[in-house]
């Protein structure tokens, strides 16, 4: 079985706002001093299952994604875990990588693969919660879709079992192969690399595809980010209102909020 994963190079979530700045353009967010971008965390997790699949019917798993040059350092990371071919393809990356024009890229890389009887991707990407790329580039594979799965229970030659979160509850599914699943977070908890992993890792041979490799020509974006503010936080400030019991304690709390202009 091939097993394809896809991962994207997305801002550190855990960046507090008050470090975050905005490019000289508006449209842009300058990581802080000292804060490197992160894999986006569902996409990791959909490494660690298609390893977790691997182990248990064989095949091979390759990790493609689109983005600049940093981006292979991640995928870099991602054949430390234990996949077993990684492939850059030239294109946008971050807060405007476009769903249409990534998922093009995507799937116009994949053709350049062995074909691939399931692709994993996380449920969406932790800078835009878009949720979008994994089921353009499913409709263009002509894949059945499923997203967000909370666990993979069952796989085998033909096919896969999983439980889908659904807005009231847990969903259980059986999929032919192919197909491409959305990974959430509740589905594993990502492996650290091995130092013999690492050390591979940086030995192996990351090739690089362009949209012009891929004979793919000018893509206009779905979606034109127009510009990025961050909206003022207004003071807050909290009092307590005591009192020896109850009722002065309501009467306390009605004038001070008389006081206030509330009553």
């Amino acid at each position: 079985m091939h097993i394809v994963v896809t991962l994207k190079q997305v801002h550190d979530p855990n960046t507090s706002v008050e470090r975050l700045e905005l490019g000289p353009d508006g449209k842009s967010i300058k990581s802080p001093a000292g804060v490197s971008d992160v894999a986006n965390g569902y996409d990791v997790n959909a490494v660690e299952e298609a390893l977790k699949i691997r182990e248990k019917v064989g095949g091979s798993v390759t990790v493609i994604g689109v983005g600049g040059e940093d981006l292979k350092g991640h995928l870099r990371r991602a054949l430390a875990m234990g996949a077993d071919k990684a492939v850059h393809v030239e294109g946008p990356s971050g807060i405007n990588s476009d769903p249409f024009i990534v998922s093009t890229l995507l799937a116009g890389a994949m053709e350049k693969l062995p074909a691939a009887e399931l692709v994993l991707c996380g449920r969406q990407a932790s800078d835009t919660d878009g949720g979008q790329v994994l089921f353009r580039l499913a409709e263009r594979l002509r894949f059945s879709a499923l997203s967000p799965v909370k666990q993979v229970v069952a796989v085998d030659d033909a096919t896969v079992q999983v439980d889908r979160l659904t807005d009231d509850g847990v969903q259980r599914v059986q999929a032919a192969f192919p197909v491409l699943l959305g990974i959430s977070n509740e589905a594993n908890k990502p492996r650290s690399p091995s130092l013999k992993g690492v050390m591979q890792s940086k030995k192996a041979e990351i090739p690089t595809l362009t949209a012009s490799d891929l004979g793919i020509g000018q893509l206009t974006a779905s979606v034109v980010l127009r510009r990025i503010y961050f909206p003022e936080v207004s003071d807050a400030r909290a009092e307590i209102v005591s009192a020896e019991n109850g009722a002065l304690a309501g009467r306390a709390l009605a004038e001070r909020l008389h006081q206030e202009g509330v009553l």
